[in-house]
């Protein structure tokens, strides 16, 4: 089991740990419409799922913002933000933020993202949701880049994820992530 902290304060995550090297879970996710999301596996793209605990807060907010100015910038990629917020929350945050640049998915019906990628929070204050994390998986579906953070109420190492996702999307692209 996994572990993150809250305010310095350990917490549990459990599920699935994926490591980079291993094959990405292919899971779904609820879009903002109510939609079925697929992600993970090979897609002939690269993908980077950006998982966040709730787009309610300021960090999370913050880096949802930052992964959409830089997904503009990024070709052969498919970026998606996923949360335990309801579908209806999320359409707000990137009509109200001008998100348009990604995807946003929730994972709250079944938690079928945070279990297979080992981010669900098992304990304290906020568990029954994701941790802060990030996964970049090549377009054959092998993960190349892990990130959990240390400490959730803080920020991603953006140049490590975002160089990681420049490496990823220098394969060849059959066109279908765009």
């Amino acid at each position: 089991m996994a572990i993150t902290h809250l305010k310095g304060n350990v917490v549990n995550l459990e599920g699935n740990e994926v490591n980079v090297s291993d094959l990405a879970p292919v899971v779904k996710i609820v879009g903002q419409d109510l939609s079925e999301i697929e992600v993970g596996g090979e897609k002939g793209c690269a993908q980077i799922l950006v998982v966040v605990p709730s787009l309610d807060t300021p960090v999370c907010a913050a880096e949802t913002r930052k992964f959409n100015e830089e997904a503009a910038k990024l070709e052969n990629a498919q970026i998606t933000v996923v949360s335990m917020d309801l579908p209806f929350a999320m359409g707000r945050f990137c009509t109200t933020e001008g998100i348009e640049n990604l995807k946003v998915g929730s994972d709250f019906r079944n938690k079928e993202l945070s279990k297979a990628y080992g981010v669900l929070i098992a304990d304290g204050p906020l568990a029954g949701i994701s941790c802060r994390a990030i996964f970049v998986i090549n377009a054959s579906g092998v993960v190349t880049y892990k990130e959990i953070c240390n400490e959730i109420t803080e920020e991603p190492n953006y140049d490590a994820a975002l160089q990681a996702a420049k490496e990823a999307t220098s394969t060849s692209c059959c066109g279908s992530c765009h």
